[in-house]
């Protein structure tokens, strides 16, 4: 099934427009897995089993796992998620962006070895960047757009000839670059006038979403700027609010509350 596909049964079977980030950081974990060898596998699964139902994705950050040698719990948690809750598509958060030749083996990497059905990439060198993954023709791709974090501003509201470089970048997306039909577009919560901007140029196609939760951003300004016609579209991102929620006995279900109060506030906001 392509990922596309995926995510609109996800958006119509399931009422959801949330993603739980899966960023495990072992200073954050819940006491009783703080001498656990199998730490970071226990707990992203416990957050999978206790949300599966809530999400129309899971995305974890490469970085997380890369930082702690964890590729190997990585590849088993995308594992697990396909076996125990399949339908639910994984993206994997690696931001990637390289040379034509370099982002073969990055494509390879999230889709032979990580078995993800989607990946964030970096559109900063261009279409080559891109060609590579397209290759895999269902599995999907969200591209940098207007990204939460502040210091964005300094390339991504550049005018480039009439528009901004975000923009540019949206439209690109859009009518050039989306050969596959499996591209996506990743813009800030925190940045709801942007994102109303890009949805306007690209109206058709997913936007990941982050900026919610941990970071701040308004869930009522963010769904009613990236909505597309039928009130669907969006992967809406939080993390740590999820993740974190309860270092106790109870993280489990902490965490299961938090995703809970948070998928409703989007349908709240969708009007679902």
């Amino acid at each position: 099934m392509k990922f596309t596909e995926m995510l609109e049964a996800r958006w119509r079977n399931q009422n959801t427009l949330l993603c739980v980030g899966l960023d495990p950081n072992r200073s954050r974990f819940p006491e009783e897995l703080a001498d656990s060898p199998n730490a970071i596998y226990d707990f992203c699964c416990g957050i999978v089993d206790a949300t599966a139902d809530l999400v129309c994705a899971f995305k974890p950050q490469i970085a997380y796992f890369a930082s702690e040698g964890a590729e190997d719990a990585l590849k088993r948690i995308i594992e697990y998620i396909h076996a125990n809750h399949p339908g639910i598509p994984v993206i994997l958060d690696a931001k990637r962006g390289d040379i034509g030749s370099t982002c073969e083996h990055y494509a390879r990497e999230a889709f032979e070895r990580f078995k993800a059905d989607c990946v964030t990439l970096s559109p900063y060198m261009g279409e080559d960047t891109i060609t590579p993954y397209l290759k895999y023709e269902e599995k999907g791709i969200f591209l940098l757009c207007r990204t939460s974090n502040k210091s964005g501003d300094e390339l991504q509201m550049l005018d480039v000839g009439g528009e901004r470089l975000f923009e540019r970048v949206a439209r690109l997306t859009a009518e050039k670059w989306n050969r596959t039909g499996e591209l996506g577009l990743v813009v800030g919560a925190t940045y709801p006038d942007e994102l109303a901007a890009v949805r306007r140029v690209a109206p058709d196609i997913p936007l990941l979403v982050p900026g919610v939760g941990a970071q701040g951003g308004d869930i009522h300004a963010a769904v009613t700027a990236g909505m597309d016609t039928r009130g669907a579209g969006m992967v809406i991102n939080s993390g740590r609010a999820i993740l974190y929620a309860s270092k106790g006995a109870d993280w489990r279900e902490a965490a299961r509350q938090a995703a809970e109060a948070t998928r409703d506030a989007i349908n709240a906001a969708r009007g679902a």
